[in-house]
Parts: C-alpha cells; structure tokens; sequence
C-alpha cells in the first residue's frame, strides 16, 4: 500500500495549540498510509504581487517546495471572527501564487476545526473549504470534522486522545482521507490509461 505525503497546514501560532495536537493525534492515527510533516508558516511575510518569481524570498520557496513535494495537504484552522485565522490565508495566498503556478493545483485536502466552545470551528471550516475549491484542490467531502468542547483533558499536549468518542472520530478521519487520496489517485490513473475518457 502506497504511503502518501501529505503536508499539514496549522492556521494557529499559538505554542500546543489544539490544532496543533489535533495533526498530531491524526498523524498518529494514520501513520501506517500516511506521512505528514508540519509546515511551517509563521515566517510568511503577508503575500505582495511584487515578490513573485525570481523576488520571492526564501521562505516563499521553501513552503511552495514542500507543497509540490506532497501528495496532498491536511489544514486545520481556528476560528477567529467567523472565519480561518490571518495566518492560514496568508499562507493559502503564498502557496497559490505566482498567478498560473499554485502549489496547492489539483492536490487532495483535508479541512479540521476544533475549539473549547460548542460549534469546533465552524466558520472557519467552511471559510477554508470555499478557498480550497477555488485553488483547484478536491476536498475530502465527508467525514466533515468540527471538533467542539476541546481541552487539556481530553487531548494532551503530545497529541495523544483521552477521549473515548475524540479518539474514534480521529481514527475514522484519518481512514477516511487516507481513502480520499486514494480514490482521486486511482481516478487520475484510470484517466490517463483511457484517453478516451479524457476531455
């Protein structure tokens, strides 16, 4: 079985943060389809047009790199003021320019929330699922995952789950996209032996 790269985009910069423990406890739940490295944004000058191409700083490179390298991109995101932090669209910004090269074109993804209050995020799930389908990224439709309630108790700083119901959710997101990736894979394969189902 064919084990995936995929990159984990963390729209939190705050140190243990609950997204962070989330990639963490999916990470370790999937270990055996998929590898997932963390990629590191907060180093992201806020995106300027006038960088592109050969102006781009070195951390502009090194996060497309790392995104063309993967298989696909696993996004978890706060919420702040009913949509994804500054830092996520920031980084969506970056990763999808120059105009015509996005990193992030056609790669499978994966959106998770979570937050101690009720709605795990919501807004900020569906925010970041909206500018996933405009970069051309096909998002792993069900299971969808707004993670509520969340505290040290049920998951520790090291990513490991406490909680009975977390821990199945986790496990079965982490199948699912596991899957997910699979599927569209698979799909693209059968396309390219089939010119005949081609556009």
């Amino acid at each position: 079985m064919t084990k995936h790269r995929i990159a984990f985009i963390n729209g939190s910069l705050r140190k243990d943060s609950f997204h962070g423990r989330l990639g963490l406890a999916i990470t370790a739940a999937a270990t055996d389809r998929l590898a997932i490295t963390a990629l590191q944004i907060d180093d992201l000058p806020l995106y300027n047009q006038d960088v592109d191409g050969d102006a781009a700083p070195p951390s502009y490179r090194r996060f497309r790199k790392a995104l063309q390298a993967s298989d696909g991109v696993l996004f978890g995101s706060p919420e702040y003021n009913r949509s994804m932090s500054g830092a996520m669209k920031n980084a969506i910004d970056v990763g999808s320019r120059p105009y015509g090269q996005s990193s992030f074109a056609r790669k499978p993804a994966a959106v998770f929330s979570g937050s101690p209050g009720m709605t795990g995020g919501f807004g900020s799930n569906h925010a970041l699922r909206q500018s996933c389908v405009f970069v051309d990224m096909p998002v792993m439709p069900q299971p969808e995952a707004y993670w509520g309630l969340l505290n040290d108790d049920k998951l520790a700083a090291d990513g490991s789950v406490n909680d009975e119901m977390l821990a199945k959710f986790v496990a079965g997101f982490a199948k699912a996209f596991a899957d997910w990736i699979d599927l569209i894979v698979a799909g693209r394969a059968s396309l390219a032996l089939d010119p005949t189902q081609q556009g």
